[in-house]
């Protein structure tokens, strides 16, 4: 439970203040200003940038991410987003948390140690998300879920990147950045409706890259940890 932004170096620092910065233009600029959606956006880049360094501050942001985008999500109706935030993603969220506390890196006691997928666990991944993908997409299709497909796809991806994270492997950020791809696409159908849903369109782009600075610095840390 260490201060995280101490530890962050100069690239991480440029990475998540320019994040910060252009998610507050695209969401002044938007015209219809939410301050959810930027409250949520805010939390959810630090949160990224946290993870980035195996921090475990960052799922207790994503802890409270999940229930504000939870609550954008009910707004839109976009109930597959707002079902997978709040009743997949926050309490996995805070599972990970407690495996990362209990799992400290040894050459470094703030960063959580990474850990070596082997065949059970991808046996596992494979199963139960395809028992989740398939019992997901019959609940979102008798609430009458908007674009029903891109949210059955996110809820599987949603649902990888939350379960890597709670095994520690590298992959967690190649997950989420596949669910930031997909989010993206349903944002911005839900913004050619009303075009408030912009800012959140452009949130997950800087998530995506976010998640993939993620991937890169867990890689180089699992060489270090080796």
């Amino acid at each position: 439970m260490k201060d995280p932004i101490k530890n962050l170096s100069r690239k991480e620092w440029l990475i998540w203040i320019g994040s910060l910065v252009i998610v507050f233009i695209s969401n002044i600029l938007s015209g219809d200003l939410d301050w959810l959606t930027l409250l949520a956006a805010m939390i959810g880049v630090t949160a990224l940038i946290f993870a980035a360094k195996g921090n475990v501050w960052a799922q207790i942001l994503m802890i409270v991410f999940s229930i504000l985008y939870g609550i954008i999500s009910f707004r839109f109706r976009y109930w597959g987003e707002m079902i997978t935030y709040l009743g997949m993603t926050f309490p996995m969220a805070v599972w990970s948390t407690i495996t990362w506390l209990k799992n400290p890196s040894k050459e470094n006691g703030s960063e959580v140690a990474i850990q070596k997928l082997h065949r059970k666990h991808f046996i596992l991944l494979v199963l139960s998300s395809t028992v989740v993908t398939i019992a997901f997409y019959f609940i979102l299709r008798a609430f009458n879920t908007p674009n029903i497909l891109l949210s059955t796809i996110s809820i599987t991806t949603s649902f990888l990147a939350a379960s890597l994270t709670m095994l520690r492997s590298s992959y967690y950020a190649l997950g989420y950045a596949a669910n930031d791809i997909i989010l993206i696409a349903l944002w911005i159908l839900a913004s050619l409706e009303d075009p408030v849903y912009i800012p959140v369109a452009v949130n997950f782009t800087i998530f995506f890259f976010n998640d993939m600075y993620g991937f890169i610095s867990w890689k180089q840390r699992e060489l270090k940890q080796s």
